[in-house]
């Protein structure tokens, strides 16, 4: 009889109250005698991963981790820019899933244009290098930040950071986007809300990454 393994999906930063989110948000996708889908925290990590020193460090720490995990089937990077993606897959022949592409690809797979609400405006560029690298930057409708000082940990939490998010959604619907992708894993908790309140596919990359794990494990 075939073992189903487990599914590690790794919080790069020292948000504890992102990873509850996350696992909050992947409860749904546990089932019995399926792979045991565990949520886990770079303690060392940042608050959030905002900057490109923020990324280039959580990568080793990320890689370190998957190494002291050799039991898991696969991996998810539970961040949107997927901190040690190319280095994690040149330490393992397993899975391992970056959840912007995730949600990228399933956004692309709803809707002709798609658009991104990102948690800072620092971190756009840095999104449109990955969106060029997969060759799907011509399918972005746009990519909107939240206004206001908005935390990672802040970002699905909470009336303000809700409200945020119903905005910069309200402008990617006017530009045209027939999905939406959360830029930010601590979004999570606003999804379903969100998406009622726009009328239009609003898509957990986390949840979508999982989703594919999920495929491969089982398959």
């Amino acid at each position: 009889m075939r073992t189903v393994g487990r599914i590690l999906v790794i919080n790069p930063n020292s948000s504890e109250s992102v990873t509850e989110g996350l696992r909050e948000a992947l409860s749904g996708m546990q089932f019995p005698a399926g792979p045991v889908i565990e949520c886990v925290t770079i303690d060392e990590g940042p608050p959030g991963v905002v900057t490109q020193r923020h990324v280039d460090e959580a990568a080793l720490r990320t890689a370190d981790l998957i190494e002291t995990r050799p039991d898991a089937s696969a991996y998810v990077l539970a961040c949107y820019s997927q901190p040690g993606l190319d280095l994690a897959r040149s330490i393992t022949t397993k899975p391992i899933y970056g959840i912007q592409d995730a949600g990228v690809l399933s956004a692309l797979a709803l809707a002709d244009l798609f658009g991104v609400i990102a948690v800072a405006e620092g971190s756009i560029p840095r999104h449109m290098r990955n969106l060029r690298r997969l060759g799907v930057d011509g399918r972005l409708a746009g990519e909107v930040a939240l206004e206001g000082a908005i935390s990672v940990a802040d970002s699905g939490h909470g009336e303000e950071s809700y409200a945020a998010l119903v905005k910069a959604g309200l402008k990617l619907r006017h530009m045209g986007a027939g999905a939406i992708v959360l830029g930010c894993a601590g979004m999570s908790g606003h999804r379903r809300r969100l998406e009622d309140e726009l009328g239009i596919r609003v898509i957990d990359p986390t949840q979508a990454a999982v989703a594919m794990a999920l495929g491969a494990v089982l398959t």
